[in-house]
């Protein structure tokens, strides 16, 4: 059986409880790209638009799989993470989509809700292909967000809202997390693949000889957790708009760092990036390739409509670790 999305006669008794029973919706359309939660576009017959995330069982296509326990980044997905990230990137001034609404209660659906401000379809990602002049705008102002972020010091590691409740475990150093997160992913990644299978020895002896290097250290900055200039929207004036935030976390730099240079490539430097440990930064780096064959391949394994361009990403972080070894 497919999956059931929302339709508009779904949010009937919504629009009139948020915008009044004079107004309706004339169009709903499911924005695409999520595998955690749904986004829908809701188009009122004023012209109004509004964004409306849905944290239901039916919107997410990631099967289950073994992680680590403290790992703060674990299924990273979900109301009560994004109230607590939002709250905390805004005392940041870091602009994220302005929250309208939140529905904890399940008073419309079986589902958290939440509305907020649309601010339109254009990523940094497009941006930077379309219009370069705007481009170097928007990155410019992204590096002043990431560099208040990263040296807003936080007194331990884990999700935002556990640090703030006294709650975060701090039973062991964050760079061992993160080699116990990649040994994971290594383990899940060669029962998927017979390359990785084959040389799992010598990719975890990799892990270990990155983790040799580390020095210990005990700060902790605010992190996105996965952030790409695909989850960097931009207003018509160049104002980067962070979004997926539900990761947002108390963690080492490096950790966004590692994703920021995959993601923006040759922009990265554009960012204006704060000083780093070296050595953290390529555990945390090869860390994230291992992810980036295990959750393509795991996911691939189920319904989610772009498979291909999953298998495909999987496949050039698997040349990336075989050639690391």
């Amino acid at each position: 059986m497919g999956r059931a999305f929302l339709r508009p006669e779904d949010l009937g008794e919504l629009v009139a409880q948020e915008f009044g029973t004079d107004r309706r919706l004339e169009v709903l359309d499911r924005l695409t790209g999520g595998t955690k939660k749904g986004v829908y576009r809701l188009r009122l017959d004023d012209r109004t638009t509004v964004i409306l995330y849905v944290w239901a069982a039916g919107e997410n296509y990631w099967p289950p799989s073994a992680c680590v326990p403290d790992d703060p980044f674990t299924d990273a997905s979900g109301a009560e993470l994004f109230v607590a990230a939002h709250a905390a990137l805004s005392a940041a001034r870091v602009r994220t989509p302005r929250l309208l609404m939140l529905d904890r209660d399940r008073r419309h659906f079986d589902a958290d809700l939440a509305l907020v401000e649309d601010v339109g379809d254009t990523r940094l990602e497009s941006l930077i292909e379309t219009d370069r002049s705007l481009a170097c705008t928007t990155l410019s102002a992204l590096g002043d967000s990431l560099r208040g972020m990263h040296t807003l010091s936080g007194p331990a590691y884990g999700r935002v809202a556990a640090v703030a409740q006294g709650a975060a475990p701090q039973t062991r150093c964050t760079e061992d997390i993160v080699v116990d997160r990649a040994l994971t992913h290594l383990d899940a990644a060669a029962s998927r693949d017979a390359r990785i299978a084959e040389a799992q020895d010598r990719v975890a002896g990799h892990v270990h000889d990155l983790r040799s290097t580390v020095s210990a250290r005990q700060t902790y900055g605010l992190v996105h957790g996965e952030l790409g200039p695909d989850h960097v929207l931009v207003t018509p004036a160049g104002e980067p708009v962070v979004i997926d935030i539900e990761g947002l976390a108390h963690f080492d730099i490096e950790w966004d760092h590692a994703w920021l240079q995959l993601r923006f490539g040759e922009d990265y430097r554009a960012l204006n990036p704060v000083e780093l440990d070296p050595h953290r930064l390529e555990l945390f780096r090869f860390a994230q390739v291992l992810s980036l064959i295990e959750g393509p391949l795991r996911i691939a394994d189920s319904d989610y409509p772009d498979r291909q361009w999953m298998l495909d990403l999987a496949e050039r972080n698997i040349a990336e670790a075989l050639a690391s070894v």
